[in-house]
């Protein structure tokens, strides 16, 4: 039976609320990784979410009594992300990566790649010039979130968003036309380059599915809320990421570049291709999960 506010009438103000939230969280044992990682920050989103309030101004709202309206739908918030166990980006369909809104639902995996840092600086220093980069390809774009980052770090650029689910791009193609480049960015369905076969690009940019099968046998109700499609990367994680570095060569203009996010693989990586020099690139987490690699460094 789904709780209401004379269930719980010492529950008056957000601070209250947030108490809850955070309590029923812990206690239930939910997983977080889908844009927080632990109980306050997940109760703090969907409540200023839900409130209609300034995602960075938690403070001056929190001994602010709730009407009877507000207290129900804020319990009910609470009360669905503990009983559904999926992520908060799909109750409240929308997800960040920096300061970028992105609309999501459970067609596509929340975005979450460390590509969006690199890309928020351009690249630099491997891309020398980024008004010169004019073809991008964001292989398995998902929600588009990535070719659209793509788009706005290089104003010069058409970008192909390319991903094997019809319903993945139904999404990215939202997020174009939110934000007005529908003229630059490209949703294109296609398994990997098959429907690129003709274009040649200055940069190629993935966040593939990689999730070994170990992985994916443990994980948590959250991430199984998403596509399989976009998680699983075959025994040891790398099976798409084997057909990147097999085909991209083609796909690149001279001097080109291949960008890929691989999770946790780069063990596994560098051992089944240890004579290439891939470039570790520097993140916010490290320099273990995404590689850089220019077209001439591509295995033949």
């Amino acid at each position: 039976m789904a709780l209401t506010p004379s269930d719980l009438p010492e529950l008056q103000t957000l601070r209250d609320f947030l108490r809850y939230g955070v309590s029923r969280f812990n206690q239930a044992q939910l997983f977080f990784g889908h844009g927080t990682d632990n109980a306050y920050d997940e109760a703090a989103y969907l409540l200023l979410h839900t409130l209609n309030l300034p995602l960075d101004r938690l403070e001056p709202f929190l001994d602010a009594h709730l009407t009877a309206e507000e207290r129900q739908t804020v319990l009910s918030v609470i009360e669905q992300r503990v009983e559904s166990r999926v992520p908060a980006a799909y109750l409240t369909h929308e997800a960040w990566l920096g300061e970028h809104r992105f609309y999501v639902d459970s067609r596509v995996i929340v975005p979450r790649s460390f590509i969006a840092e690199l890309l928020d600086e351009q690249l630099l220093p491997w891309v020398e010039d980024p008004w010169g980069i004019t073809r991008v390809a964001d292989i398995c774009t998902g929600s588009g979130c990535l070719a659209i980052l793509a788009a706005l770090a290089f104003p010069m650029a058409e970008v192909d968003g390319v991903d094997i689910s019809p319903d993945a791009l139904d999404v990215a193609q939202r997020n174009i036309a939110d934000y007005g480049l529908e003229d630059r960015v490209h949703a294109i369905r296609s398994n990997l380059f098959a429907g690129v076969a003709r274009q040649r690009y200055d940069l190629i940019i993935s966040n593939p599915p990689y999730v070994n099968a170990p992985s994916m046998a443990e994980l948590p109700p959250e991430y199984r809320a998403e596509p399989e499609l976009a998680l699983a990367g075959g025994e040891d994680g790398l099976d798409l990421v084997r057909i990147l570095l097999r085909e991209a060569r083609d796909h690149l203009n001279p001097g080109g570049i291949l960008v890929v996010e691989i999770g946790h693989n780069r063990e596994a990586l560098e051992a089944a291709y240890p004579e290439t020099p891939f470039t570790w690139l520097e993140t916010s987490a490290g320099d273990q999960f995404v590689f850089l690699l220019h077209r001439e460094e591509l295995p033949e």
